[in-house]
């Protein structure tokens, strides 16, 4: 039996996780051959390249060590059936059982730092568990053939922190001129090229066909506010500001633990006309769900080292999308916001400060200047370029594995 090249393995949905099918899809047209080990879920399922098999890996639900253990031996139970020349951990909480599985068929495994992990939320005011993670780390990144992370300040954070060698920035960008064609038939999902017409399931997935659908009025500028609902991400703060907005509206695009608090907060707040819920869209199809929105918000709270150092999808999501943008200032966001001229920035922490950067963002004659800043941006944080340092270093990776 012929050897899988790599072992991709990550410890959530592969079909909800847009960055994990971006590098899969750009292995296969590297000419690598496949296999990936996830826990599955509900999410649509994605047409993957015919060199890329999957294999769902159990684990019984839970949390805190004992579920971490259970996930770990779970994902090397899967790992060890099967020799790989590479096997990478697409998030800290697969890589041990990557590291096992490489020391046990004496190969390479690559780390993907899609988090700053023991920085991250959840490990606020909890220095045992901070301690655990940077335990593993400092464990397992020095062995560790490449890493790759998504900003500059997680790569420089991890080379002082852990003294190895800068890992690779591959930023959290959409690919382009791609189009997704869902058959709602048996839930699965193919994607086009920029040459194919939207079919019809895309012309439902505009944002004035999305509101208008749900009654909401298109008249207004529209803020919107792309992805999770979750704390610290400064939901609440632009609900309250838009109690000082009266001439915008704001629309949540997703899903996530405080819409239903969200929604009474609207109505305790009197803003539920200004201030509106629409379900998620896949993905693939944000793109199209953005076309006439004013501006692209995103307002990550400094709650943790990993906020501070974030760049979330959302905001290449919009910079893909021409539009806007309103941000928080925390570090790497602002920076991105500011050297590319693409709006402006404010403090989350303060819904007054939030409330005048929107007046003066929809009333300013800069707003078409961001947009084509915006547009001009695309073309540098775009997966077509993120994706050649991706694959250089793979391809590095796995060429001495061969002259070994």
């Amino acid at each position: 039996m012929a050897t899988t090249d790599i072992a991709f393995v990550i410890s959530g949905d592969l079909h909800r996780n847009i960055r994990a099918l971006k590098q899969i899809r750009s292995l296969s047209e590297g000419g690598y051959s496949v296999k990936v080990f996830h826990l599955g879920g509900n999410a649509v399922k994605t047409g993957l390249p015919d060199s890329v098999s999957e294999e769902i890996v159990s684990v019984s639900p839970g949390q805190g060590p004992r579920f971490f253990h259970r996930l770990h031996r779970s994902f090397l139970h899967a790992l060890s059936g099967q020799s790989f020349r590479l096997f990478h951990a697409s998030d800290l909480y697969v890589l041990s059982a990557c590291a096992s599985a490489a020391a046990r068929f004496e190969t390479l495994y690559s780390f993907d730092s899609r988090e700053l992990y023991a920085h991250v939320v959840s490990t606020v005011r909890r220095p045992w568990v901070r301690w655990y993670w940077s335990r593993l780390e400092h464990s397992l990144l020095k062995g560790s053939a490449c890493i790759f992370t998504v900003s500059d300040s997680i790569a420089d954070h991890l080379s002082h922190r852990y003294h190895i060698n800068r890992p690779i920035v591959v930023h959290n960008v959409p690919e382009t001129g791609v189009h997704v064609h869902i058959d709602e038939q048996n839930g699965s999902a193919e994607f086009g090229d920029e040459h194919k017409l939207l079919d019809e399931h895309n012309r439902r997935q505009t944002l004035s066909v999305l509101l208008e659908n749900r009654g909401i009025p298109t008249g207004l500028p529209t803020l919107v506010h792309l992805g999770q609902m979750k704390p610290d991400r400064g939901c609440e703060r632009l609900i309250e500001a838009m109690t000082l907005v009266h001439d915008a509206q704001l629309i949540f695009l997703g899903y996530g633990p405080l819409q239903q608090h969200l929604e009474q907060m609207t109505a305790l707040k009197n803003v539920q006309n200004r201030v509106h819920f629409v379900p998620p869209v896949g993905p693939r199809e944000v793109n199209i769900a953005l076309e006439g929105a004013t501006i692209g918000v995103t307002m990550l709270e400094d709650t943790c080292l990993n906020h501070r150092y974030a760049l979330p999808n959302k905001l290449f999501d919009y910079i893909n999308a021409g539009l806007p943008i309103l941000s928080s200032n925390l570090q790497e966001v602002s920076r991105v916001v500011n050297v590319h001229h693409l709006g402006k920035t404010a403090d989350p922490s303060d819904f007054r400060t939030i409330a005048s950067a929107i007046n003066e963002m929809i009333c300013s004659a800069d707003l078409p200047t961001w947009s084509k800043n915006a547009s001009i941006a695309s073309e540098t944080f775009s997966w077509e370029n993120a994706s050649q340092r991706f694959m250089l270093e793979i391809n590095r990776v796995l060429s001495q594995s061969l002259s070994s």
